[in-house]
């Protein structure tokens, strides 16, 4: 449900206006896990918006709970991010930092580091280049 131009639609994709089949799936997201030595690199791809944000959600406690808190996004797969997307980040990084650990994220597409930038994230987090980069941050 979104509202479009003053009207409120249901089964409406709200970035196009377009309608959307019931059975549809709106997002497509993936993460894929991997270590390097004592960083855990999380390689995400798709869209991270409200209906795929959990998904990453669920990856940093089961993280967190394994105190594995030295952790390197990349973004080179990420097309998209919404608020809900940002809010992930967010909602853990106090929990990483108090158990010695960070975020650094790495390798985002022009498009979605001016998301990251507009709202400021590059004040918050070691946002680089690339993933060699972020790892070498932790050493």
């Amino acid at each position: 449900m979104c509202l479009f131009f003053g009207t409120l639609r249901t089964n409406t994709n709200c970035r196009t206006g377009s309608k959307v089949n019931k059975n549809t799936i709106m997002s497509k997201f993936e993460i894929r896990k991997r270590s390097q030595s004592e960083v855990t690199i999380l390689d995400i791809y798709g869209e991270l918006d409200a209906h795929t944000a959990p998904i990453l959600e669920k990856e940093l406690q089961q993280l967190i709970e394994k105190n594995y808190v030295h952790i390197v996004v990349n973004g080179s797969g990420l097309e998209y991010i919404s608020s809900a997307g940002l809010g992930v980040f967010m909602a853990y990084i106090e929990d990483i930092r108090s158990q010695s650990g960070d975020i650094k994220i790495s390798s985002l597409k022009p498009k979605v580091y001016n998301v990251f930038d507009l709202l400021g994230f590059p004040t918050l987090y070691e946002i680089v280049e690339n993933e060699e980069e972020a790892v070498m941050r932790f050493k």
